[in-house]
């Protein structure tokens, strides 16, 4: 059975890379979703099965061309990058059974094309997890960075290509620290492949460049993580992309940038070095509990729901580092689950809110007053999907935040405990605005009455609201993947075969 799965392992990415060239000729609206949505089911289904071999066995390694590494590349899967890879499919999977209505409406022109960009950015963002080679890692990282831009910039208000192009350039500057950071290791250890790496790195760690490596590759993937204060690219491009680009960048983009970064501490320059050779866990601990604060404070006072849930997003990814800088299996635990749930939170809140501007062309508050009433089903899964990132009992949001709590007080944290309980009420602040705009103010005089969203984007919104309640009641796949996620990271890939 491993031998058929690792056969499959590059058919992950292969087939949605494969499949963007061949739906960027095909006419129409319809053809080109089917092919999409086929490609995505497919990656979908063999990372479905990946999975439990990874968390059960030895990493499985696929060496491309049969060169061995650490000459050839490789792919390398366990536990970690399978469960991020598990997810980057099914959220690409999910979002696009709300695209069609949506880009019907907000995308002109091939629809084709845009559909190959999305395939493009899937099949970056898997080759990103998978690879154990880190310059095929750039690789990837660029491929799907050059896709997301152009994404971005379908975004029907102009303000999306200035986003975009700010967004290249921010990228471009964390893609070319990560590539600085990669040649140094290459130069002081003569390798690319990532368990070659970690074999060759702990004779090198008084090495100046070394150090430098883990710095610059540390601000690269902060850049692309948008830790603050590296975040200044995200609230735009969240607010001024097609929402429909806007819910699937919010579910996998930042999230596979937490696994790299923890990659490479944890796996390529291992933990001992990283948190007591290097004084990172201090670094990262200061800019997490700084980005769960300035990230909910600035959302509390937005008045376009859009901008806002991408402040919140800065916060919550202050949530996932800190339990990275925490550095132990619990506080590892706790960044994967929020890794896994947070993608389910923030992609039903951003399908939430599209299918409001389907309706009223308007994500700013002062456009929603009264529209609870004529938009029930709408406001209904923000609100649920709200009572998620706050952190309810029940809600995947909970989980996650409570196995948080528990890595704190492990550590004898007991004031970041009242930090996350505090951070957490801010997100109530946030939702509430909304709640109360859309339910408790009165509609202005003479406004156009607004029907329900339809049923092909309330379908697909309240099936990502209903797993956030699901995965907050039955934990078995999140937690237990992301205990051996986290067990996989601290132990390493165990050197080349």
């Amino acid at each position: 059975m491993n031998m058929t799965l690792i056969d499959l392992l590059p058919f992950i990415v292969l087939t949605p890379l494969i499949a963007s060239g061949i739906v960027a000729l095909l006419p129409g609206r319809t053809l080109p979703f089917v092919v999409t949505m086929l490609a995505c089911l497919a990656s979908a289904v063999i990372a479905a099965f990946v999975l439990p071999a990874a968390i059960a066995g030895p990493p499985l390694a696929y060496p491309f061309g049969n060169w061995p590494p650490p000459f050839g590349i490789e792919y390398r899967v366990d536990a970690a990058n399978a469960f991020v890879a598990l997810l980057v499919a099914g959220m690409s999977a999910v979002t696009l059974l709300w695209a069609p209505k949506s880009v019907a409406v907000e995308i002109h022109g091939r629809h084709g094309t845009f559909y190959a960009l999305f395939l493009l950015a899937v099949a970056g963002l898997l080759g990103i997890t998978l690879t154990g080679d880190t310059f095929n890692l750039f690789v990837f990282l660029e491929i799907s960075s050059l896709a997301s831009y152009a994404l971005i910039a379908y975004g029907k208000d102009r303000r999306a290509l200035l986003a975009a192009f700010r967004y290249l350039i921010m990228g471009t500057v964390g893609a070319t620290f990560l590539l600085i950071g990669i040649a140094f290791l290459y130069m002081t250890t003569g390798t690319l492949n990532m368990a070659d790496l970690a074999e060759r790195l702990p004779e090198l760690r008084d090495n100046n460049a070394v150090r430098a490596a883990l710095a610059f590759i540390i601000v690269g993937m902060g850049l692309k993580l948008a830790l603050l204060p590296l975040h200044l690219w995200l609230p735009n491009a969240y607010a001024y992309a097609p929402n429909f680009v806007t819910a699937f960048l919010a579910g996998t983009a930042t999230k596979v940038a937490l696994y790299v970064m923890a990659r490479f501490i944890f796996t390529v320059f291992d933990a001992d070095y990283s948190f007591v050779v290097v004084p990172l866990a201090a670094v990262l601990m200061v800019l997490a509990v700084a980005g769960m604060f300035a990230g909910s404070w600035v959302a509390m006072f937005q008045i376009h729901m859009k901008r806002m849930l991408a402040y919140s997003s800065v916060a919550q990814v202050g949530y996932m580092v800190l339990g990275v800088a925490l550095a132990t299996a619990t506080g590892l635990t706790a960044a994967f689950l929020h890794l896994f749930n947070h993608a389910l939170i923030k992609t039903a809140l951003f399908m939430a809110v599209g299918c409001i501007m389907y309706r009223t062309g308007s994500a700013k508050l002062h456009d929603l007053r009264g529209l609870g009433r004529q938009m029930p089903w709408s406001f209904t899964a923000f609100a649920l999907a709200g009572l998620s990132i706050i952190g309810i009992p029940t809600t995947a949001g909970f989980i996650s935040k409570w196995y948080l709590v528990l890595a704190s007080i492990e550590v004898g944290a007991w004031w970041l405990v009242v930090l996350i309980l505090i951070t957490s009420l801010m997100a109530v602040y946030y939702i509430w605005r909304v709640i109360e705009t859309a339910w408790f103010e009165e509609r202005p005089a003479g406004a156009v009455q607004v029907r329900e969203a339809p049923l092909a984007l309330l379908i697909p919104t309240w099936f990502v609201v209903a797993l956030n309640f699901y995965f907050g009641l039955d934990t078995r796949l999140t937690v237990g993947a992301s205990m051996a996620a986290a067990e996989a990271l601290l132990t390493g890939w165990g050197g080349l075969p």
